[in-house]
């Protein structure tokens, strides 16, 4: 859906979640030698001003990483995702958060490669800006990231992390993205794939989790924030999960140890909480 913009949404809770997650694997991906490839589906603008534009409409930045901003006590896990942002906003005031591919490119290697996709015209023109001076290590494609997993997969290195990231604003982005993992499977079956989703007073996301479960996989890792008690009116997101494909042996751990901060930082009300299931093989 073209009306969608990435930048309303920009460090809320569910980027928070997304994005210190994001980070853990890549770091564990660039602990071996080899190189690997980092693909985004939904990649949207790659970085975000906090202080104009749709960002400022409602803030929602104010309620995810503006809570961990000037904390001193963070967990491991989310002090790297923190120190990223605050490498990015050199006068100590947060001013500008980074999209996923701006999470990801600090991490990567002189022979590691990112491939990012971004229908939206808009979005699209801004990421070629963001990533102007990162030359061929980043290939920006102006076209659909589910058509887009097909052509890049398997990568060259047979190593590789997947973000799919939709806005789910179109309700047939549950079932695509269960088919984008499917052929993604079929195609490169040792890849990570972490696969990104609203919790909402819907049926879509209960039922996306329902043909999660059903795919069969030997090793996942299930997690999912919820920062308030769901809304009277059916309206509105009060949490996200993340379902991870081939996840790092030591995610568990980590989220064991991050998300009751998490809870604790960014809950609004007693409904707050969250979820973890995993088998790893």
């Amino acid at each position: 859906m073209l009306s969608y913009r990435h930048a309303f949404h920009a460090g809320n809770h569910a980027d928070v979640l997304k994005h210190f997650v994001l980070i853990q694997v890549l770091e564990y991906f660039a602990q071996k030698d080899k190189p690997f490839w980092y693909v985004d589906t939904h990649a949207g603008p790659g970085m975000v001003a906090l202080d104009k534009g749709y960002a400022t409409q409602n803030a929602e930045f104010s309620g995810g990483i503006g809570r961990l901003w000037e904390r001193d006590d963070l967990p491991p896990a989310l002090a790297d995702y923190v120190s990223l942002v605050r490498k990015l906003n050199a006068s100590g005031k947060l001013k500008l958060y980074p999209g996923s591919p701006s999470c990801a490119l600090p991490l990567l290697r002189a022979d590691d490669r990112m491939r990012l996709f971004e229908l939206h015209p808009s979005d699209s023109k801004l990421l070629h800006q963001t990533f102007a001076s990162a030359g061929r290590q980043v290939k920006i494609e102006t076209q659909d990231g589910y058509a887009g997993l097909k052509a890049v997969l398997p990568p060259p290195p047979r190593r590789a992390v997947v973000l799919i990231d939709p806005s789910y604003e179109e309700k047939q982005d549950y079932a695509r993205v269960i088919d984008a993992l499917k052929d993604s499977l079929q195609r490169f079956a040792t890849g990570t794939y972490l696969l990104w989703y609203p919790l909402l007073q819907r049926p879509e996301p209960r039922l996306l989790q329902e043909r999660l479960a059903k795919l069969g996989l030997a090793s996942w890792l299930h997690v999912s924030l919820t920062i308030q008690t769901p809304s009277s009116e059916g309206f509105g997101m009060h949490g996200s999960g993340l379902f991870v494909i081939n996840p790092p042996w030591t995610l568990s751990g980590i989220l064991r140890e991050t998300m009751p901060y998490l809870v604790e930082q960014l809950g609004q009300d007693d409904g707050a909480g969250f979820s973890l299931d995993y088998a790893i093989a």
